[in-house]
């Protein structure tokens, strides 16, 4: 659905990949009108039965009983940073059977609002990414410099579940080309908040609200929030 001249398909694998791992998409409905976006890259990649989008801000057991049974499956996780969260790392270890994984796509503010204000986001296993990579999605702001896309947590997520590290590059490349085509056709690059605050090129007011200007200065001091 893109002018030829910047058409990704080529970028895109010929075969959707072979993966064991299904994943949930619990996408804000922001997200859906956004141009940019990778969630649909992400399911080019893979097959339809292992790449489902619902589009929502609440879900009940009532309206969604299939992804009610998803959540209360003992073999399902939520990746979603935290304190109670442990690392994928450490619990695809112990896994033995396929799994589902629930990726929210939003900003941050949306997807904490989706995850606090959802009860069934709190049955599955919650898990979280340890890892210093930075985002590659740098035509979009984000909070700081480790902070990813949900197409590159969804390649990273998968690489540590099919054990394979080949799924990364695959998933990862038509976001390179997206980035590319847009930075040839006037786009600039978009440093974190982060990046921005430590550096002082950060061109906006201070926020008033005490709480939103303390998570600035945890940024700039390094601090994981």
């Amino acid at each position: 659905s893109r002018p030829q001249k910047v058409c990704l398909c080529p970028f895109l694998p010929v075969h959707p990949l072979r993966v064991s791992t299904c994943l949930y998409i619990i996408q804000h409905p922001a997200e859906e009108s956004r141009v940019l976006r990778t969630v649909p890259l992400l399911a080019a990649c893979l097959p339809p039965d292992k790449c489902k989008i619902l589009i929502g801000r609440r879900f009940s057991e009532d309206r969604y009983p299939e992804l009610a049974t998803v959540c209360r499956n003992p073999n399902t996780l939520i990746l979603y940073p935290g304190a109670e969260a442990t690392n994928l790392e450490e619990i695809a270890l112990m896994l033995s059977s396929p799994s589902v994984m629930i990726i929210i796509d939003g900003t941050w503010s949306q997807a904490k609002d989706i995850f606090y204000k959802n009860s069934l986001f709190r049955l599955p296993k919650q898990v979280q990414l340890k890892t210093n990579i930075s985002s590659q999605y740098v035509i979009r702001t984000q909070p700081t410099n480790t902070c990813l896309s949900t197409l590159e947590c969804a390649a990273v997520a998968l690489t540590i579940m099919e054990k394979n590290k080949s799924i990364q590059e695959t998933i990862l490349r038509p976001l390179q080309a997206l980035c590319s085509f847009q930075l040839q056709h006037g786009a600039q690059i978009h440093h974190s908040k982060e990046h921005l605050l430590k550096n002082g090129m950060y061109d906006k007011p201070m926020p008033k609200n005490k709480r939103k200007l303390r998570r600035m200065e945890l940024l700039v001091n390094n601090v994981k929030i």
